[in-house]
């Protein structure tokens, strides 16, 4: 059981000047796109909500202006390892340190970054509810711009699989070794509603999880036993090969996480997810 890939903010109140902490706040914004643009939204890094509060020494990571291949017309999209370890290693990150992820709003940016991190040999911890939880609890807050960490030489291990893409998941449509989860909401599952990214609609075959079931109303994630009963509600169970997705490949890390923590390690991710496959006429789709 993975089950340190939580912290509480009881967990890292007393240890916020220690050292070795590496703390970064993880949040971006999607706001609606311009009208008649062909992307499903913007995505603006939160740094200006860094500035305006954040936990005492954190360090502000931007997913799509550093992390991110930005020669993708998708957002969010894995760049290659030299471009990571560069980037943690500007941020001061390593594997020997006490790496703690947050965001504001919603757990699945920090997330995201944990999962990244994980493919890339390095475990990390989420916060649990995030800035919003440690808050409204009354603890110390600080403003301004981040002081950064010193530079390190970030060396990852990669471990293979944690990301696939659309021919991967075409191809094990179908499989009965294989459940393919989307952990969109059920309106969107379910091609009810008109969606940003494209045509409405799920890969087909595909089950629904919803990250957001996952999540309770102080922004913390649910507990192992509901997730399990809910992943097993859907046919998920430890034996088969798991593609997660969303839309843009981060919502879809809050299930992930809660999945790891469970045990389950034949794991995957989807990294182009709605965003690229409701865009591409090529590829099958299912409504209700």
């Amino acid at each position: 059981m993975s089950q340190s890939a939580l912290i509480t903010t009881e967990q890292l109140a007393p240890i916020l000047g220690d050292p070795d902490l590496r703390l970064y706040d993880c949040t971006t914004y999607l706001e609606p796109a311009p009208e008649g643009s062909d992307v499903p939204y913007r995505a603006v890094p939160g740094d200006k909500t860094f500035a305006a509060g954040h936990i005492p020494g954190a360090d502000f990571l931007d997913l799509q202006g550093e992390f991110s291949d930005i020669s993708s017309q998708h957002f969010f999209m894995m760049p290659d390892v030299a471009q990571l370890e560069a980037a943690f290693g500007r941020h001061g990150l390593d594997a020997g340190k006490i790496i703690v992820l947050y965001s504001i709003g919603t757990m699945m940016w920090a997330t995201r970054f944990w999962w990244m991190l994980r493919a890339l040999g390095v475990d990390g911890r989420v916060l649990d509810g995030g800035f919003d939880k440690w808050k409204q609890e009354g603890r110390p807050v600080e403003t301004g711009a981040p002081k950064f960490y010193p530079g390190t030489t970030f060396t990852a291990a990669p471990r293979p699989g944690f990301f696939v893409d659309k021919e991967a998941v075409l191809a094990k449509i179908g499989d009965p070794a294989t459940v393919i989860v989307n952990a969109l909401g059920p309106q969107f599952h379910r091609g009810l509603e008109p969606s940003r990214y494209g045509r409405p609609g799920r890969v087909p075959g595909s089950v629904n999880v919803p990250a957001a079931t996952l999540v309770n109303a102080d922004k913390t994630l649910t507990n192992l036993a509901d997730a399990e009963a809910k992943f097993a509600a859907q046919g998920v169970t430890r034996d088969k090969d798991v593609i997660l997705y969303c839309g843009g490949g981060i919502s879809a890390t809050i299930d992930l996480l809660l999945l790891t923590r469970l045990g389950y390690d034949k794991l995957t991710l989807y990294d182009g997810s709605m965003g690229e496959w409701a865009r591409d006429p090529a590829l099958p789709i299912e409504t209700d």
